[in-house]
């Protein structure tokens, strides 16, 4: 089995924003040669995540909404007793998850019709970084 590994750095304008890296992740998985396989994305910050849906913009606000509604923004979290002021980003994480794992197969994500995979950042605003790691035959 062979392994490649690479790492993303993202710097958002935005406090809260999703980005797709559907692309940038096929791209790295071309320059690692394997042609079956896993990719598996991670985000290495407890205040970001990846996730695997759709690239339909409403669908993206309504993730938004949804995760402000679960994890709202307050003043009052334990965690901001330690100074800081990002609890609910923390929280926003849990709920969206880390890092998924996709197939290879035939040199390609393997991905559904609709499927593209997203880094979502819940505390930008400084460089912060995922790991893509394609692993395979």
């Amino acid at each position: 089995m062979k392994f490649h590994t690479e790492y993303l750095t993202f710097n958002t304008e935005k406090h809260r924003t999703y980005i797709n890296i559907t692309d940038k992740v096929a791209e790295i998985l071309v320059q690692s040669g394997i042609q079956e396989g896993m990719v598996l994305v991670s985000a290495m910050h407890i205040t970001a995540g990846v996730y695997v849906n759709d690239a339909e913009s409403g669908l993206i606000h309504d993730i938004d909404d949804w995760l402000e509604k679960l994890a709202p923004y307050r003043a009052d979290y334990r965690h901001h007793w330690t100074g800081e002021t990002n609890g609910d980003s923390h929280l926003k994480s849990l709920l969206i998850g880390h890092q998924v794992l996709v197939p290879v197969t035939a040199g390609k994500l393997d991905l559904g019709t609709w499927q593209q995979i997203y880094y979502a950042e819940f505390d930008g605003q400084r460089p912060k970084r995922v790991l893509v790691k394609v692993m395979g035959e």
